[in-house]
This record gives C-alpha cells, structure tokens and sequence, in this order.
C-alpha cells in the first residue's frame, strides 16, 4: 500500500496546516461556493477569485423573463496578522429583461453592480488553535479518519464591510443608494475525511427600508488532494427580494496557488425561476513569509522550513498498515 502513503502524508499536512495557521502551503479558496471561509488567505498573501455565470430567470405570475451574463469577482490580501483579511467584493450583471404580459413583448436591457462591497474579516476563535488532538497520527490511517467531538465546536470569525451602490439600479432596492453597513458571522468545521461545513449569517444593507438577511451553509468534500465537490443553500429574506437557492458543483486544483472551479445554481419557485451556470479561477501571489522563533539555544529557526524538515521525515517513514 506504499502508492497511498505520499496522498495519506499530503491530506494530513494540508489538514493540519488548516487547524493550526491562516496560510496554507495550498490555495484556500472561497470558490466555487458563495460562502465565506472563517480563515484568511495569510500575511502577505494577494489572493484573486473570479468567475462569469449565465444568467437565466422566468418570472411566471410576472410573465416576464431574463437573460444574460455576469461575473464576480474578490481581492483578498491578509494584512498585519494571521487573523485579518481585508477583501474588495464584486458581481457585476448584464442581462435583457422581456416583459410579455402586454399585446406586444417589451424588451429592457440593464446592467450595474448587484454589489460593490469593501470590507474586513477578523478570526475570534480557533479550537483546534496549538491544540495537540490537531496533529495527524503519522501511524494510522484510520485514527486520522474518526469522528472527533472537538471537531463540532466551529472556527469562528466576524466581517465587517460596506456596500457602494449607484442611483437607480435596477438590481437594488428603490431606497438603496451610496454606502450601507454589511455584516457577518462566519463559522467553520473541519471534520474529518475531508470534510468542511461552512455557515455565513449576514445582515446587508444595514438602514436602509429593504435591508436584507440572508444565510449561506456550505458542506464541500476532498475525495482526492486535487478534486472537491460541494452542495450549498443560500437563504435570502428582505421585503424587495426573498428567496432560497441551492448550488452544486465542484474546483480542481491544478497546482498549488491555482484553482479552477464549475457550479450551477436553482431554486424551486417560479417568482421567478432561476437557473445559472458558473465557471470560475482562483490564484494567489503567494508573499508569506513564517515568523521565526526562538530555538531555546539563542538561534533562530522558521517554521516554514521546520514543516518542510518534518514531511521529509514523515515520507522517510514505511507504514504498510496503511
């Protein structure tokens, strides 16, 4: 079983990097989903998430229908410490909407921002932070796979941020205009078998007559170091648009700081329909750079080349039990 043991030693680093730091020596995305991840991109490292998607609505009461394109996009970079991130967020429309209610069919073609938002996630809480049930177990492979209570309490993270938006657009509410307040709470288990459920609660456009609260709960499954697939459920409750969308898909990761993803979303109702299809990258300018600590013998040492010293070992280490 020695053909395991190099993906066996790469899952448990990744999952422990994850555990234990920000940075991680692999992409951490927020893609293909539309939730966000409780952890930051890392010190030093730009981060850039983009994707187009097609965009196809039927409102039946309405008797109209829309049709068009779109593509958003997120600058990430983790500033000062681990913790912080600060990210400028963006999906962009343009669509033609058909009115057929009338004798003869109305056409309106309209395009802006659905939201333009800057803002900062800070992490509260880690449990698995220097924690030593965090550490793979080098000599079993099913000891890595079961169930850990621990692993129910959630990372937990806070984001702050406000919303631009222009005069009259057609994708906002009529009394939303310039800044508004964006909020969130961000939470995240990592099981594991590759598992990772993710929960964003949001309260957006925060005074403004039609501000809106939404959920996003995002479950995603590494079956290979290079292939995950997700399901996810977005809520969204305000008086100028509610509704409940539901998407799935999958990324590949085609190396270390690139990431390509594919998703498709729906909903189950006819005020109006929705069904799109996504496609999108992720890549990283990865400047990170690990502190150096203190030895004990007055030298210092870094702990990216610790890490890389310790996956030596472990590869130099012949387990045929797995």
């Amino acid at each position: 079983m020695r053909v395991l043991k190099p993906i066996f030693i790469f899952l448990l680093t990744i999952a422990y990097n994850v555990s234990n730091a920000q940075y991680t020596e692999v992409i951490n995305s927020n893609r293909p989903g539309l939730s966000e991840s409780a952890f930051s991109v890392g010190t030093n490292v730009v981060q850039f998430e983009v994707g187009a998607f097609t965009v196809k609505e039927e409102h039946t009461p309405l008797q109209y229908e829309v049709s068009g394109f779109g593509i958003d996009f997120s600058v990430r970079y983790g500033l000062l410490f681990e913790q912080l991130e600060i990210s400028l967020d963006g999906v962009y429309q343009n669509d033609n909407i058909t009115f057929n209610s009338g004798s003869v069919p109305f056409d309106d073609k309209r395009a802006n921002f659905r939201n333009l938002t800057l803002g900062a996630k800070y992490l509260l809480y880690d449990p698995y932070k220097n924690a030593e049930e965090a550490k793979p177990n080098l000599y079993s492979y099913h000891a890595n796979r079961r169930f850990q209570w621990k692993s129910l309490i959630p990372a937990v993270s806070v984001y702050v941020g406000g919303n631009f938006d222009t005069k009259d657009n057609p994708y906002t509410a009529p009394d939303v205009e310039g800044f508004s307040p964006k909020v969130m709470i961000a939470t995240q288990n990592n099981f594991n078998g590759g598992w990772v459920f993710v929960m964003n609660l949001i309260k957006d456009r925060i005074g403004s007559e039609f501000s809106d609260f939404q959920y996003i709960f995002t479950l995603t499954h590494s079956f290979t170091p290079q292939w995950v697939v997700f399901g996810e459920a977005q809520g969204i409750s305000s008086d100028f648009y509610a509704d409940n969308i539901f998407r799935v898909g999958g990324a590949y990761l085609w190396n270390q700081n690139f990431q390509l993803d594919a998703n498709i979303a729906f909903n189950t109702k006819d005020t109006p329909s929705v069904f799109n299809i996504a496609f999108g990258a992720s890549y990283r300018l990865d400047f990170h750079k690990d502190k150096k600590i203190d030895n004990g013998n007055g030298n210092t040492g870094n702990f990216k080349k610790k890490r890389k010293n310790k996956r030596k070992k472990e590869d130099d280490f012949d387990s045929d039990d797995l």
